[in-house]
């Protein structure tokens, strides 16, 4: 059977390392962003996108369909965004009309990527704002939706100085950090690793399956995809 998948946010710190380990797995990678990906093989179809808003005239010659996993790695925070407005349509609007274009075009398997603590209560703007899309996207009721939430992300971020800050410190007192701890920071290589690991394994597991799978929601927390990719590192 031939296999593809669909991505958004291919650009940022996970989705640049997601498409390059999607491209080992499956035939056909569609990806659609606003530049290229750094990393681009023959197997991807890119798409580029000025405005998120004209996602949907995209969608329309991209051949989405049933057998076509879908992965979304789209996020930026308040100050990049320029005000929380921007930043609730980019984290939740653009995500959601995502994954309802996918959802219309009957795609089964949906992949988040989302963010620890994430809270519909929490006083923290960022955080409501990733569990207001979590519940969006689940109310869509997807064969099988995967979210994410990582800890904090290790790797180059571009203006997000208090993460840069964050990170050099973890660098000091590592070798002192066991990694059982749900806190622990987590490379953006072993987030994208835990999604395609997660997309692999439910592949893997339809093959040998006569009847459909049950629907089922699940969230892979900070401390499973430490643990999911400890070898990979």
């Amino acid at each position: 059977m031939q296999r593809k998948a669909i991505v958004i946010g291919a650009t940022g710190l996970v989705g640049q390392h997601l498409v390059k380990q999607l491209s080992e797995l499956y035939d056909t990678l569609i990806v659609i962003a606003r530049r290229p990906p750094r990393y681009i093989n023959a197997s991807m179809r890119f798409y580029q996108v000025n405005d998120f808003d004209n996602l949907a005239e995209i969608f329309a010659s991209v051949g989405v369909d049933r057998k076509t996993d879908a992965f979304s790695c789209l996020g930026t925070t308040k100050k990049q965004a320029g005000s929380s407005e921007t930043f609730r349509k980019i984290d939740h609007d653009y995500n959601v009309n995502f994954a309802k274009l996918c959802q219309e075009r009957g795609v089964e398997n949906f992949f988040l990527l989302s963010a620890m603590n994430a809270d519909i209560d929490s006083r923290f703007l960022y955080n409501r704002v990733k569990a207001e899309t979590e519940q969006s996207i689940i109310a869509l009721d997807f064969a099988q939706l995967i979210i994410f939430r990582p800890s904090l992300l290790l790797g180059k971020h571009q203006g997000r100085p208090l993460e840069s800050i964050g990170q050099k410190a973890f660098k000091l007192i590592s070798p002192l950090v066991s990694e059982s701890l749900s806190l622990h920071p987590i490379s953006a290589k072993r987030v994208a690793s835990a999604m395609a690991m997660s997309a692999h394994d439910i592949y893997e597991r339809s093959k040998y399956r006569s009847e459909p799978m049950v629907k089922k929601t699940r969230i892979v927390e900070n401390k499973q995809m430490l643990a999911m990719t400890r070898l990979k590192g």
